[in-house]
């Protein structure tokens, strides 16, 4: 398939750990999904005071809990993006593997900062940085409206992945292999227009910064990975897209009032969707 990302954009991975590609999605797919995303979440994008609600659920790693993260996986507007080629293409560059899975994730909605409601952001790493060797993998994220350093969004600490063996070795023995210590280096807002994708290697520090602007900040989490030969995963994923359920694991409450299950329809996947839920063989 044609290449998305070009020489240049490796050439920015490889030295600094992330690359946006830009308008991975249409703007009717952007479109589509805010609306789907303010109708989730019973609120209205002109009523400032709507924004603020509690959590949909229980997370299991606290500094989730007022960072917007929206408990919605299955609705045809996130699989349309998943399964677009352009998205898919430039997971394939960085794999350069044809033969991956999508992850099932959900999308963010992120308010701006108030004294009653103030995320202050966070920086962490979502793999296990004690296991040797290091485990291997990329993250993304799907910008649903345009977002500018202090917006909300994401932020990293470009090439730590580099400088990652040297200074690990300056660290406590009992240092936390889930949060880093960054002192030193410079933490990042990545500026993003709504349909660009931002894709990072999962050695970079990173999070979902303090909102200090007007708007909501609201994204879409998407990545991929080679897909395994593992029987169980595959009709996991296949249960969870068909039963219209979360994805396992603590930082996944899912949605307490079961809308998706309850209520939702089964999204329809494209032959590429298919190879990259599982339904399908590569």
């Amino acid at each position: 398939m044609p290449h998305v990302l070009t020489e240049n954009d490796l050439a920015f991975w490889r030295e600094n750990g992330y690359v946006i590609v830009p308008n991975a999605v249409p703007r009717a797919n952007v479109d589509a999904l805010v609306d789907v995303i303010w109708d989730f979440m019973d609120m209205d994008r002109d009523d400032r005071d709507s924004w603020y609600s509690a959590p949909q659920g229980e997370f299991g790693m606290v500094e989730l809990s007022r960072s917007g993260m929206v408990e919605l996986y299955q609705h045809q507007a996130l699989w349309d993006n998943r399964q677009h080629p352009r998205v898919y293409g430039a997971f394939v560059d960085i794999w350069q593997t044809e033969k991956l899975w999508v992850t099932i994730d959900r999308v963010n909605l992120n308010p701006p900062a108030r004294p009653d409601w103030d995320f202050q952001g966070f920086v962490h790493w979502d793999i296990d940085t004690s296991l040797r060797p290091l485990p291997v993998g990329v993250q993304g994220v799907l910008a649903l409206v345009d977002v500018r350093a202090g917006e909300g969004g994401l932020q990293v600490v470009p090439g730590f992945h580099r400088a990652f063996d040297d200074w690990v070795k300056m660290q406590p023995a009992d240092r936390d292999p889930w949060k880093p210590d960054i002192s030193g280096f410079e933490l990042v807002g990545v500026e993003m227009r709504a349909g660009d994708l931002a894709i990072w290697n999962s050695m970079l520090p990173h999070g979902t910064s303090r909102n200090t602007s007007d708007k909501p900040r609201l994204a879409q989490y998407i990545s991929m990975f080679p897909a395994p030969d593992d029987e169980a995963l595959r009709q996991e994923r296949v249960t969870s897209w068909r039963e219209r359920r979360p994805r396992t694991g603590p930082a996944f409450p899912g949605d307490p009032r079961r809308w998706e299950i309850e209520h939702g329809v089964t999204a329809k996947l494209t032959p590429l969707g298919e190879r990259l839920l599982g339904l399908k063989d590569w």
